[in-house]
């Protein structure tokens, strides 16, 4: 068991069986009161978000996980599969699990991936990751002095708003936190 007070972006604990993911964290100390602790979190399982307060004190039970170190191989329809880097066993994520982080996933990309028993529960991208851009808009020339941006699609989908030199063909580095453009490779 931890106490409510541990509860900070990025844990994850089991309350009335199910596993939940800290997304935001809280904490209210009144004057003569005791402290609170309010969180919004992400249930792992459904996908559903709840926000929930806990008194100072209050506890809630921790869980044990395990880390692997995986290497993206494909995606169809219903998933995505990746390959153990150690065993070469092969688990297979479903679609609403990867979500938005899909338009980073490349072929051959080393992710970590956070089990609990045999059960994936979640997905961690490295900070940064280079695509190939396939698409770009056509920027009005002579205008810099604004830091004019255009809109380029990458080999995986994603949309992201870069430079104006940035042109079909160019590799570029991609923030995995916020989608935005870093630099060309």
């Amino acid at each position: 068991m931890i106490d409510a007070n541990e509860l900070r972006k990025g844990v994850i604990f089991e309350m009335d069986g199910e596993l939940y993911k800290v997304k935001d964290y809280h904490h209210n100390k009144t004057a003569r009161g005791g402290a609170t602790i309010r969180i919004k979190a992400n249930n792992l399982r459904s996908g559903a978000n709840i926000e929930r307060t806990f008194n100072s004190g209050e506890r809630v039970q921790d869980i044990r996980l395990d880390y692997k170190k995986v290497q993206y191989l494909y995606a169809d329809d219903r998933f995505f599969y990746f390959m153990d880097n150690e065993t070469f066993e092969q688990p297979a994520i479903g679609t609403a699990m990867v979500g938005d982080l899909a338009g980073f996933l490349t072929e051959g990309l080393d992710v970590k991936l956070t089990f609990y028993g045999d059960e994936p529960l979640d997905i961690e991208l490295p900070t940064s990751v280079e695509l190939d851009v396939v698409e770009s808009e056509v920027a009005a020339r002579g205008d810099t002095a604004t830091g004019l941006t255009k809109k380029v699609i990458c080999q995986t989908g994603l949309e992201v708003q870069t430079p104006a030199f940035v042109e079909v063909g160019d590799k570029i580095k991609v923030d995995t936190r916020t989608g935005e453009y870093i630099t060309r490779v």
